[in-house]
């Protein structure tokens, strides 16, 4: 492989930029860099300095050198600690460039790491969640996948599944033998138990794992002055919309980011719904209807010293009564009573919330599915092993059990970034005493 190098700080001035050196012509470069200084140590940390081709320095800082195959990537990588002025970082990189480095293209020290075995391919992909965790919820959910804890669970399926394969491929290489019918059963027990009952609850936390990352829409309808922008702004915990007694003072959507016990939700302030004759205010009403039909979940408010606000032609997963100072009966128990002004039962609305957002009981969590290609990729899995079940007896087809379950072990390959199933042939000749 050519040697890489990239600035890997933000753009912008800060304190510190890095710039990172990937390969296996990294320390060559190294020593032209920095004039022949002493050879770096693996692991330590120390001042170096780094001149330009006609001997000027450029910058100085610190140098770390990690040796192959103990690195981010598994080849030999340096990384520079300059100060973090962007000429600076420029001059600094464009001289590794002259001394053999190529640039490295978007997210290329990962891969190399992933081909060289450092990670997974579901660890690289934790490496961006947790560079793009919006809460400290995701970001704990991605370092549980980075730490391999989510690979251990697919590596265990697939280890589960390879024995499954194994019992199915013997039966197949000795067909003059009779094979017990109880092995069956044991067999369609087993997978049942370690493979169908651990695959449906792992897909049973997909919603919320996702959601932990893609986050959800929440948008807030109702008529014009019923509390939406006060709502909005207890919500957010800050004044992000304008809150006026006049009617019609939201036009257009308003949306706003806050968090729902860990869970990112944009919340969707909208125009009231009434009919105007106002061509702008039309709009907004247009607008409100279509965010509305694009939400997630669409909370409903009404005024309590209004009747003419209650009635809800709207599909609303949540219905809220506001203004609950100034309520004179009660409307009925569809509804969340509330107080944007005092907050009075807005916790009640975050609960309400985070069990339509998906959320799960208070206590340990566990590792969850956090992602649309792993759900898909479990998915299909799970289809494969309940198609060998069924056909999975003395009388049926092996051959295609065998098959259904070999399907099933590429598709967890997949999560990972494998696809050797002659790991299968292995666990037949350890596993079985066929030398006879």
């Amino acid at each position: 492989m050519s040697t890489i190098a990239a600035i890997a700080t933000p753009a912008g001035r800060g304190g510190v930029g890095i710039i990172r050196i990937s390969g296996t012509a990294a320390l060559e470069i190294i020593e032209k860099l920095t004039r022949s200084e002493n050879r770096p140590t693996p692991g330590e940390a120390r001042l170096s300095h780094w001149h330009d081709a006609d001997g000027s320095l450029i910058d100085a800082g610190i140098l770390i050198y990690f040796q192959a195959p103990n690195s981010y990537t598994g080849d030999d990588v340096i990384e520079l600690q300059a100060h973090g002025s962007p000429v600076l970082l420029r001059a600094l990189l464009n001289r590794v460039f002259e001394l053999g480095a190529i640039p490295a293209k978007p997210g290329e020290f990962t891969p190399r790491a992933v081909e060289n075995g450092r990670i997974d391919l579901a660890q690289a992909e934790a490496v961006i969640a947790c560079i793009d965790a919006t809460t400290l919820r995701a970001a704990k959910q991605a370092q549980r996948h980075l730490q391999g804890e989510f690979g251990s669970k697919i590596e265990a399926l697939m280890y589960q599944l390879t024995g499954a394969v194994a019992h199915v491929e013997a039966c197949l290489d000795f067909p003059e033998e009779e094979v017990p019918a109880f092995l069956f059963d044991t067999i369609r027990r087993d997978v049942a138990r370690e493979l169908i009952e651990p695959l449906k609850q792992w897909l049973s936390t997909a919603p919320l794992g996702e959601r932990l990352f893609d986050g959800a829409t929440v948008a807030i309808i109702g008529a014009p002055n019923v509390g939406k922008s006060s709502l909005l702004n207890a919500l957010a915990g800050r004044d992000r919309a304008i809150v006026s007694d006049v009617p019609g003072t939201t036009r257009d959507v308003l949306e706003v980011d806050f968090e729902v016990h860990g869970i990112p939700v944009r919340l969707a302030d909208t125009a009231g719904m009434r009919i105007s004759e106002d061509l702008i205010e039309q709009e907004g009403v247009r607008r409100a209807r279509v965010t509305a039909g694009d939400a997630d979940i669409v909370l409903f408010i009404a005024d309590a010293g209004r009747s003419d606000t209650w009635p809800c032609d709207y599909a609303a997963d949540i219905k809220l009564m506001n203004k609950t100072d100034l309520m004179h009966e009660h409307v009925g128990d569809d509804f969340l009573y509330i107080s944007a002004k005092d907050g009075s039962g807005l916790e009640q609305l975050r609960d309400c919330l985070g069990e339509l957002l998906g959320e799960v009981a208070a206590g340990e969590e566990g590792v969850m599915v956090t992602r649309a290609r792993h759900r898909l990729a479990l998915q299909s899995t799970l289809e494969h092993i309940e198609n060998g079940l069924k056909m999975l007896g003395p009388e049926e087809h092996l051959d295609l059990v065998a098959l259904e379950w070999r399907r099933a072990w590429t598709s967890l390959g997949e999560v990972l970034g494998i696809g050797d199933v002659e790991l299968i042939l292995d666990r037949v000749f350890s596993e079985f005493c066929i030398g006879k």
